[in-house]
């Protein structure tokens, strides 16, 4: 009767694995998964020792609950708090190799653009290049760092939330009439302000926010004369207030705006719709990029967020 039991049991198992959607069959490792580089990489182990010198990279590691696993940090992982607390191997361009090394990691990761993690390979240290360039590729990277690190349920819980959050943002947006508007980067110099065209995150999240970014010249950053700006007359203007120059305060910028001959012509600064943002919600290609979508919607089409 118990070998019947048994036999019963390991069959209802069976079948229920046979059964199960594909979606939800954990990655087996060891596995050889392609980068953003086109680089194939074997992981032979669930990694345990994490060094991520990227902050894009490091808050999709604790939004998949892997912060005990990161034993490593840039010096401009600031998010979230938990992560400040973490050694530092240096800046984010030229991390320092020899603090790499000296953490014992399984796993680096980064996204392309510092050279000397190349040296990784000749000392055996697996890295993997995580670089998305639109939102699709931001979930891909969530997908594949949940592959790598044995956290596919945990990354499908994030894509599905903040998929969830993006339509919600463009149901609300959808038939609004479209908000011109000028992003500023960096305003040390008032008539050459920095701000983002077309090919970067911060287009592509005006756009999904119901709005239209007056800046059409190619280039993901560039500069952008007044003269330009005061043509397309924005009627908002959003203000970075985490980089580029420093903003000692909102008023007293509006203020130079406002005493500006080019400047004061314009809608926005007429309207008093000059708004400041965190400008990591918007440059940084992880989790928060959502949130930034829906900070931007709010600014643009506020009577749709009430």
């Amino acid at each position: 009767m118990k070998v019947m039991s048994s036999v019963i049991g390991i069959f209802i198992i069976l079948s229920l694995l046979i059964t199960m959607p594909a979606g939800c069959s954990q990655q087996s490792l060891p596995a050889t998964f392609t980068d953003d580089m086109g680089r194939e990489v074997t992981i032979e182990r669930v990694p345990e020792r994490i060094v991520s010198h990227v902050p894009s990279i490091t808050e999709t590691l604790f939004a998949l609950g892997l912060g005990e696993r990161v034993v490593g940090v840039s010096d401009y992982c600031n998010y979230p708090e938990a992560a400040k607390l973490k050694p530092k191997v240096g800046n984010y361009y030229n991390p320092s190799i020899e603090r790499i090394v000296a953490l014992n990691p399984d796993l680096v990761l980064t996204d392309g653009f510092s050279q000397s993690i190349t040296q990784l390979d000749s000392l055996g240290i697996s890295y993997v290049v995580l670089n998305p360039k639109d939102i699709d590729g931001i979930f891909k990277d969530i997908e594949l760092l949940g592959k790598i690190t044995g956290r596919e349920k945990e990354a499908r819980k994030l894509i599905e939330d903040m998929q969830n959050r993006m339509l919600d943002v463009s149901t609300r947006v959808k038939g609004a009439p479209r908000v011109k508007v000028f992003y500023i980067f960096d305003i040390t110099d008032l008539n050459n302000p920095w701000t983002a065209g077309p090919g970067s995150f911060v287009d592509s999240l005006i756009t999904m926010a119901g709005g239209e970014n007056i800046v059409q010249a190619q280039g993901a950053w560039l500069q952008y004369s007044i003269e330009k700006a005061a043509d397309s007359d924005p009627e908002v203007i959003i203000v970075d207030t985490s980089h580029g120059s420093a903003i000692v305060s909102l008023e007293g910028l509006k203020a130079q705006l406002r005493g500006h001959p080019a400047w004061q012509e314009i809608t926005a600064v007429k309207q008093d719709r000059i708004c400041p943002i965190d400008g990591d919600l918007l440059n940084r290609p992880g989790p928060r990029i959502i949130q930034g979508l829906e900070e931007i919607a709010k600014i643009i089409h506020p009577e749709l967020f009430k």
